[in-house]
Formats: structure tokens, C-alpha cells, sequence
């Protein structure tokens, strides 16, 4: 795929519900909370059901891709904590440089990027990459946005198991272990697959919307380390996950493509939520300045990045 068809295929789709999304932000007071709630709480567990009952992704497949997951999330944090302290940032940025550099934006904007990139299994990968990711972020990712703070991080890593997207994920494995998933055309399937597949015009307005209601000022040079780490960093440490475990083949790219998403928004939640206040650039600005730059930013990275991986020359 060249760069011209990565564009016009994969990102320019995204990115035009996405704008639609940033410019009903700007133009209307928006209250995302009820539409984000639905998204989680409805839409997305009905999308997860779906695409990993339907998956061709098999067993042993998909848990390399969780152990890969987990191994890159372990490299970016050790790697920003590292750059972060060389460059002499402090609690409460250094735990947002932490959190913008390791976790990407692989729900919002990653899904449907994947899906128009890849395919059905482009979905698929993404939607297991996305389950993998919220464990790690509602525990080891509260860790980060929480040290220091007074807060207990035991209980705020026990939201894990408010996420109803983790527990559609154990009945998708139990029901194809068990042999009990419905053919494709029984009527509870295309009611799982119509409120799947709404989530991802949802997800995209969402962040259009999100991005539209971030702020950012001075944090902008400030975050060039996290951005760096992000854009660049990311998907190399990607790449040498993928083949230290032998991830390879059309999962093997999607999930290099995902590690290579922007700055997720999540950790935005969770620094305001559960971070220290104070300093020159508080902690929620950081991120915040981070979601912005990254994600206008991945436009150039990612469309080069869909064209490498899609003419086969990695993976």
C-alpha cells in the first residue's frame, strides 16, 4: 500500500468522523460522560463478544498477543521513566510522561484504524489488544498516575473489575471452549454484531469531541520527550517485541500498528482522578498537551507506518 492509499483508505475515514466529532465540540457543549458510560458499559462488551467468538485468531495466537502486550507496556514504562529522569522531570509530570508514553490510544482511535487497515481480523487484534491494555492500565497505569498521591492505589486498581469489557472477554473464551457460540445468522449474533459495529463511529466521535474539550498551553515543548517516546520509540519497541515472541503475520502488524496509536485519553482520566496537583505544568495538562500533539501528529507517522506494514516488508 502506498502512502497515498494508506492516507485516502485508512486514516482519512478516521479522521473525518473523528473531525465531525471535534467540530460538534466546538460548535455544542457536549456532555461526553453518558455517551462514553454507553460505549463501555454496552457497545464495546457487545463488540468484544462478537469479534473474538467470530475471530479466526486462534487460542495460542491470542495469547502471545497478550503476553506481547504486556511485555511492550513493561518496555515503554521503563523506558519513559528512564527518559523522563534523565531530562529531570518530576512527580507529578514524570508520571505523566509515564502514562502518555506506554499506553496508546488503541480504542478510540485504534479499532477503527485497524479495521480499515485490515480487515475483520485488523478488528479482531485490535479488540484483544484493547482488553489486554485496560487490565494493564487500570492496575499498573493507576500505579503510575497515583505515586506519591494519598490516594490507595489497591482500591483503584479493583476498577478493573468494574470494566465490563474484561468479563466479555472470559465469556467469549468460555463460550467457544464450551462449543456453545450461536451460528452468524441467529438473531442474537446480528444483535451482538449491529451494537458491536456502532461502537466505532461512537469511539471515533467520542475522541473528535474529547480532543475539541482539551486544553494545552506552555506544556506544548515540555512534552517533546513524551511525544518522541510515543511516535517513534513506540512502534520500534513494537517491532522487537513482535519478533523476540514470533508474532508475525497480519496480528503481528496490527499489533504494531496499535502500539504505535497516540497518547490514549484514559490516563488523562486517571491523573485528574488520582494524581498530585502542583508544579509549573500540572499533570492533567501534561497529558492532556500530549494527546493533542501526538494524536495531530500521527496523521504523517501513522499513514508511513500503514504503508511499511501493509507491502509485507515487516512481518
Amino acid at each position: 500500500m502506498s502512502l497515498l492509499s494508506a492516507l485516502t483508505t485508512a486514516i482519512l475515514p478516521v479522521l473525518s468522523v473523528a473531525g465531525v466529532g471535534f467540530l460538534l465540540g466546538r460548535f455544542r457543549e457536549i456532555d461526553v460522560d453518558p455517551l462514553a458510560a454507553v460505549t463501555l458499559y454496552v457497545l464495546m462488551p457487545a463488540l468484544v463478544f462478537h469479534s473474538l467468538v467470530t475471530t479466526p485468531i486462534s487460542g495460542g495466537t491470542a495469547a502471545t498477543l497478550f503476553a506481547g502486550v504486556g511485555l511492550f507496556t513493561v518496555v515503554m514504562v521503563v523506558a519513559a521513566e528512564g527518559v523522563g529522569r534523565f531530562v529531570g522531570e518530576q512527580s507529578p509530570t514524570l508520571g505523566s510522561l509515564v502514562l502518555s508514553s506506554t499506553f496508546p490510544n488503541a480504542g478510540n482511535y485504534g479499532i477503527p484504524l485497524s479495521a480499515f487497515a485490515f480487515g475483520a481480523i485488523g478488528r479482531s487484534t485490535a479488540v484483544l489488544y484493547i482488553a489486554a491494555q485496560s487490565v494493564l492500565m487500570y492496575t499498573l497505569g493507576v500505579y503510575v498516575a497515583s505515586r506519591g498521591a494519598s490516594r490507595s492505589t489497591r482500591d483503584a486498581a479493583l476498577t478493573v473489575f468494574e470494566l465490563p469489557l474484561v468479563y466479555a472477554v472470559v465469556l467469549a473464551g468460555l463460550a467457544q471452549l464450551l462449543g456453545v457460540v450461536p451460528p452468524a445468522d441467529a438473531t442474537a449474533m446480528r444483535t451482538l454484531k449491529l451494537t458491536g459495529d456502532s461502537s466505532i463511529p461512537v469511539m471515533l466521535l467520542l475522541l473528535g469531541i474529547q480532543l475539541a474539550n482539551t486544553t494545552y498551553g506552555t506544556a506544548v515543548s515540555r512534552t517533546a520527550p513524551a511525544v518522541a517516546l510515543k511516535l517513534f520509540a513506540a512502534p520500534v519497541a513494537a517491532l522487537g517485541v513482535a519478533l523476540a515472541i514470533g508474532l508475525d503475520g497480519t496480528v503481528g502488524r496490527v499489533f504494531v500498528l496499535e502500539c504505535a496509536m497516540p497518547a490514549a485519553v484514559t490516563p488523562l482520566m486517571l491523573t485528574v482522578e488520582f494524581g498530585e496537583s502542583g508544579g509549573a505544568v500540572s499533570a492533567a495538562e501534561y497529558v492532556s498537551t500530549a494527546i493533542m500533539v501526538t494524536t495531530l501528529a500521527s496523521v504523517l507517522t501513522l499513514t508511513a507506518l500503514i504503508a511499511v506494514l501493509t507491502s509485507g516488508a515487516l512481518l
